[in-house]
């Protein structure tokens, strides 16, 4: 009974920390991804998206956001499953923010359906990387 109990311990620690795995992208999300991050660095993730660089927002697909600042950085945003049916139809992404942060690492986001007025799906932001062009100080 002990070795049937730590075997059912053991499961349940490896199913926590085995990592989530990455949907893979359409041939036109994936063309559209490269062209915004081509001639771009990568530079390390960031905790929070400031409010002033949120507005240009793109929907790559239902895990991946694109905010643009300008023509020199863009701000790759991934998100959680349970998001995927933003930016089809009548679909829409809802976020509230609680402070001044702006769009934050482990903030819900909401996809509604702007005809029936109902949620539809939720999720939370994962990893926000700034991609930026070469020359330019981080």
């Amino acid at each position: 009974m002990r070795g049937i109990s730590l075997l059912l311990l053991g499961a349940t620690l490896a199913a926590c920390t085995a990592t989530a795995e990455q949907p893979t992208r359409s041939a036109r999300a994936q063309q559209q991804y490269v062209s915004l991050v081509a001639g771009k660095t990568a530079r390390p993730e960031i905790s929070c998206l400031p409010n002033y660089s949120a507005n240009d927002m793109s929907v790559i697909d239902g895990r991946t956001l694109a905010f643009r600042r300008g023509t020199g950085t863009v701000y790759i945003m991934h998100l959680a499953p349970g998001c995927e049916m933003v930016g089809g139809g009548t679909y829409a992404l809802l976020s509230r923010q609680f402070g001044g942060q702006g769009l934050c690492r482990g903030d819900i986001q909401q996809v509604i359906d702007t005809t029936n007025r109902i949620t539809v799906g939720s999720c939370t932001i994962g990893a926000i990387v700034p991609y930026e062009s070469a020359g330019r100080g981080y």
